[in-house]
């Protein structure tokens, strides 16, 4: 890897400014796969003795790729390669969890908790969920993994008539609420785009500010219940949702 950085790759001044040559030197030494996902960077401090270059301006080329995606940084560990992320292909014409998702695909979710327990509901909550005031509301928040991949925060909320032990759901939300005969049968889901803060994007594994998906659903149960209100974020570059459309009938006058 010295010889890839040595001094000689910087000379050409003609080549655009310097934090560009080193960004550019490092994105074809991963494209060409010499740098494999999931490979440390040498530290700033001995790039900057390999490359000659300042450690500002290698701070600045480190910082480019870890905005375009191509870099990740974790504290106390260093600067990696970001793995490759295989984008996946969901349908939201199908209500089913993530853990069923992956099924049909033959992988499996892993769950890292971050917390679930009962709490005094917000407002939303108590609207959504159709709760009174002095109702506790259940809550799971876990960050969904597949192949080691973050994929997706999930932040449930349920009436404790639906969930009344948080604690007992295991690898599926949805699994749960079936063996109780509890599982929604349709759901109102809202996509929309956001950018993800430092807390989300720390689980996620991304930069700060990065571009996610942020899907909220409501489920119902057979008889028009709500049975669960889910605000989730998605990482932007592992999902492409899909809906099949339909051409509505001709109106009776014959317009088209």
């Amino acid at each position: 890897m010295n010889s890839v950085f040595s001094p000689e790759a910087f000379a050409n001044p003609g080549n655009g400014p310097l934090y560009i040559q080193l960004g550019r030197l490092i994105a074809d030494q991963i494209s060409s796969g010499q740098l494999q996902p999931g490979e440390s960077l040498p530290a700033e401090r001995d790039l900057a003795a390999m490359t000659g270059l300042s450690r500002v301006t290698v701070r600045k080329a480190v910082q480019s790729l870890v905005t375009s995606g191509q870099l990740v940084q974790r504290r106390g560990s260093g600067t990696f390669v970001a793995p490759k992320v295989e984008r996946l292909e969901m349908a939201l014409s199908r209500l089913s969890s993530l853990s069923e998702d992956m099924a049909r695909r033959g992988k499996t979710v892993e769950s890292t908790w971050l917390s679930r327990g009962l709490f005094v509901p917000t407002p939303d909550e108590v609207m959504v969920l159709g709760l009174k005031s002095h109702d506790r509301v259940a809550r799971l928040e876990r960050v969904r993994r597949t192949d080691g991949l973050p994929l997706a925060i999930e932040r449930a909320a349920l009436p404790t008539a639906i969930l009344p032990d948080p604690e007992a759901v295991g690898p599926s939300l949805y699994a749960h609420l079936s063996a109780r005969g509890l599982h929604p049968v349709r759901a109102i889901q809202r996509i929309s785009a956001t950018n993800l803060d430092e807390r989300d994007a720390d689980l996620l594994e991304v930069p700060t500010g990065v571009a996610g998906l942020k899907i909220e659903r409501i489920s119902y149960l057979a008889a028009g219940k709500v049975v669960e209100f889910t605000r989730s974020i998605y990482r932007g570059d592992a999902y492409d949702f899909t809906a099949e459309l339909q051409l509505s009938a001709p109106d009776e006058g014959g317009r088209s």
